[in-house]
């Protein structure tokens, strides 16, 4: 590729019952970096789904390549976090993109990062639902406030000094997300918030690219009463740990 590009980018896609999702999302990623002529791999990393989505995985490696997806499994779930861990210990990029495999980010967005990247010589680019013409399509009432109010909260008690702190779709230079890592204590959905909260503390310089999110489409959202409760509980702890 271009000696102005942005190098190899490795994709990490944490996965429990992604059958269905996983071949659809794997195929608009090859097809959006193969478009732009951006280097990249793709780090399955799935944590013991009973449903087949490694089986589902390995016939992807043999379609696209061993050296384009590769399938690095855990044997149960483990956390968000640590599967960021696990995937980064196989990735060769210089810089990572962290995304869901449910579709609810589309890899379209992907050279919109890299170009934001580029144009502030950024270390985070994150994909934000909250500015420009971002938005959420596919929620209830009920879960769009649920979201506001959480990006509300965020903002107020912790002036991240980015617009989403909840959202999981962004660009890292492999040694920030390596550092970031090492930093963060929290796990599940307050872990995306807490990478953004120490950025800030140690330096790191955030872009922003307007992304749409659009729900699921196969499977069951993850989201649920435990979930909330956690995120307030690591949203108060943050609060007073920053």
């Amino acid at each position: 590729m271009a000696a102005r590009g942005p190098g190899r980018v490795s994709v990490l896609l944490p996965t429990y019952n992604e059958r269905d999702n996983l071949p659809l999302v794997v195929w608009l990623l090859v097809r959006t970096f193969s478009d732009s002529g951006i280097d990249f791999e793709i780090i399955i990393i799935d944590d013991g789904s009973p449903d087949g989505t490694q089986e589902v995985a390995r016939q992807l490696e043999k379609i696209y390549g061993s050296d384009k997806i590769l399938l690095r499994p855990r044997a149960k779930k483990l956390g968000l976090g640590t599967a960021y861990i696990h995937g980064m210990k196989f990735a060769t990029g210089n810089f990572i993109v962290i995304m869901d495999a449910d579709l609810s980010h589309h890899p379209k967005f992907i050279p919109e990062f890299i170009r934001k990247q580029k144009e502030g010589n950024f270390d985070i680019v994150s994909g934000t639902r909250y500015k420009g013409n971002g938005g959420v399509y596919g929620w209830d009432l009920k879960r769009k406030l649920i979201s506001r109010g959480a990006n509300f909260l965020t903002q107020v008690l912790l002036r991240p000094g980015a617009s989403d702190l909840t959202g999981s779709f962004r660009l890292y230079r492999k040694e920030v997300l390596e550092k970031l890592i090492e930093k963060c204590v929290s796990k599940g959905y307050v872990f995306q918030m807490e990478m953004i909260v120490r950025a800030r503390q140690l330096g790191f310089t955030v872009g922003e690219v307007p992304i749409s999110f659009v729900d699921r489409v196969y499977g069951e959202s993850k989201l649920g009463g435990n979930e909330i409760v956690s995120f307030l509980k690591g949203l108060l702890t943050l609060f007073a740990t920053t």
